[in-house]
């Protein structure tokens, strides 16, 4: 029902729906990514308005309005009021913007997996919202399985692609090449 993709936010707007710690969990995450907060809520925690800065984006000390989700290519609503998260969803869906509820499996079009950040090589695990906790067990397993130095092989490797490429034009010569320098 979800199909796993990753999402280049790099300069896009991120609307999020709430000013508390579960839309500062969330918000780091998208800012990570390179995103422009824009986060709508009454009050706003101190770390959350510094990211947002940080981040280049916009706090909105208010109310959500359906206004909010101009420009933004992900909506997330990270309140702790189910009709107006409900609400956010239903705004999202009509303009065919990916939304994520938090907590709310079924209100969502998008879900936040969890994450083994070994950059430029990261694993998602995702329960489909069913199970996070195991998702969360499961990554917990890979962090202390893939050695921090996975990232650095990848990014090694990704400096002599074009190489690599040049060397072995057929698709299956590569990927035997590229098998055995990872063995």
């Amino acid at each position: 029902e979800f199909l796993p993709l990753f999402h280049n936010l790099r300069g896009s707007r991120v609307l999020v729906v709430g000013g508390g710690e579960i839309a500062l969990r969330k918000s780091r995450l998208i800012a990570d990514a390179g995103a422009v907060l824009r986060v709508v809520a009454p009050e706003i925690e101190a770390q959350l308005s510094e990211l947002v800065v940080q981040s280049g984006g916009e706090m909105i000390l208010r109310g959500y309005s359906e206004c909010d989700l101009d420009g933004c290519v992900l909506i997330i609503a990270a309140t702790d009021d189910e009709p107006l998260n409900a609400q956010v969803s239903r705004d999202a869906r009509l303009r065919c913007v990916p939304v994520n509820v938090v907590d709310a499996p079924a209100l969502c079009t998008v879900i936040f997996p969890a994450i083994v950040d070994r950059s430029p090589l990261v694993i998602a695990v995702s329960s489909g919202g069913d199970a996070p906790v195991l998702a969360r067990l499961i990554r917990a397993k890979l962090e202390t399985w893939i050695p921090s130095s996975y990232g650095q092989l990848a990014g090694l490797a990704a400096r002599f692609r074009n190489q690599v490429k040049g060397l072995f034009p057929n698709v299956q010569q590569r990927r035997a090449f590229w098998e055995d320098v990872f063995q």
